[in-house]
């Protein structure tokens, strides 16, 4: 059995705590990365959402002023 000295037990212990930062490190980036793309998704998904709605509201809006105007021209004609 071979008797690991003191600085065999240092480089060991330094080379197991890079190891162990560079995982740490990629797996927050990649972690990073994922949730940015799926944010990014919901976010288009809900902006074209709210375009619809908006178009919708605009397009009653529309409507009802249209219906304002007519019964105002029907009521003048009175």
């Amino acid at each position: 059995m071979t008797i690991v000295t003191e600085p065999q037990s240092w480089v060991l212990i330094g080379i197991f705590a890079t190891i162990m930062l560079g995982g740490l490190t990629l797996s927050t980036n990649l972690i990073m990365r994922t949730v940015t793309a799926s944010i990014s998704g919901v976010e288009g998904r809900l902006e074209g959402k709210i375009d619809g709605l908006r178009a919708e509201m605009n397009a009653r809006f529309d409507a009802m002023g249209t219906r304002i105007d007519h019964l105002d021209r029907d009521i003048s004609a009175l």
